[in-house]
């Protein structure tokens, strides 16, 4: 694979600072509950959490603008909350973190999405999730590309965000993905079973090894199973590049070329994998708007999912973090 040196790293870092690029998906709402766990609930086999503390955080789409934010881009979000409490903190998250908010489209027919998380000593109990997963209208369609055109002559690069909630829709697709040809915006998307064969000419398609082997309806496994997997994928998307996430086996890139490179996974003590598809995906297109070729980008993104993995929670990546596990990489 592509050898990354400290320097080149470095050298990209720089210039992608304050490059704009554009994150359209779903945006969620974190939300942890964190307690200690003494007893049983007598009224059934269920441990009671006494809660001790409650915390906020960007997720899903807004976790992949955080990450770009934190690598040093300026994010536009794109996305739809509803007319609810749980939007207000969001916009609240999003504002805090000093990011444009101008893309995030109030919708009073759905309630922002909201992954409620219950933590007892220091263990994942349970998840409460509150979701609405139809596709937006047409007129909420219109709204995110008025707002994705207004920043046309400035947008380094789009990323297509997808968890299946019902922002992103085939019409949605098809007219961003026709815009960005129009105007040379390179478009990254990280897919979800839905809408997989719906992003067809992106520029680079970043599934992982499970969404593969649903969306192709067989078993993935073997290298063997891998290559001709993400050869089919390539031939199938019209795709410049398909990027298929191998968890602990790392990534292997495909190229339109006809070349395959892989990359093996870095992370030396894994702690928690959440995130690290957000953390990707943020990545190369932070680094494909800093000049590098994608071979470059998968490189860099791999190093930074291995940073990620090693730290509990859902954590983004900064860009010191990323140029010291570069230099420490051999």
């Amino acid at each position: 694979m592509q050898t990354l040196t400290e320097d080149r790293a470095r050298e990209l870092s720089e210039q992608w600072q304050g490059r704009h690029i554009a994150v359209i998906g779903d945006l969620m709402l974190d939300r942890y509950f964190w307690g200690a766990v003494q007893r049983v609930s007598p009224e059934a086999p269920v441990p009671v959490v006494d809660i001790e503390d409650e915390s906020f955080h960007l997720g899903g789409a807004s976790n992949v603008a955080s990450n770009l934010k934190s690598l040093g881009t300026t994010p536009l979000m794109l996305g739809v909350i509803g007319d609810d409490n749980s939007g207000t903190q969001l916009v609240n998250l999003v504002e805090e973190s000093d990011m444009d908010t101008s893309g995030i489209i109030v919708d009073a027919d759905r309630p922002t999405t909201v992954k409620t998380r219950i933590i007892g000593n220091n263990q994942h109990i349970a998840r409460l999730d509150r979701e609405e997963k139809h596709d937006i209208p047409t007129p909420i369609v219109e709204k995110l590309l008025d707002v994705l055109e207004h920043y046309t002559e400035i947008l380094g690069g789009i990323i297509f965000q997808d968890y299946n909630k019902g922002v992103i829709t085939p019409e949605l697709i098809r007219r961003v993905i026709d815009y960005a040809r129009d105007n040379h915006i390179p478009v990254f998307v990280d897919p979800k079973y839905k809408n997989f064969f719906e992003f067809k000419g992106a520029t680079l398609f970043k599934p992982n090894r499970k969404e593969t082997s649903d969306a192709l309806d067989r078993k993935i496994q073997t290298e063997e199973e891998v290559l001709a997997a993400g050869k089919e994928l390539l031939q199938r998307l019209e795709s410049e590049y398909v990027l298929v996430t191998l968890s602990q086996k790392g990534m292997m890139l495909f190229e339109d070329n006809g070349e395959v490179n892989s990359v093996p996974a870095k992370a030396r003590h894994v702690s928690d994998v959440s995130g690290a598809g957000d953390t990707v995906i943020a990545t190369i297109a932070a680094a494909v708007c800093g000049g590098a070729s994608m071979r470059e980008a998968a490189t860099i993104a791999n190093i930074a999912a291995g940073v990620v993995c090693q730290e509990p929670g859902i954590v983004s990546i900064a860009t010191d973090q990323l140029l010291n596990a570069v230099a420490k990489d051999k």
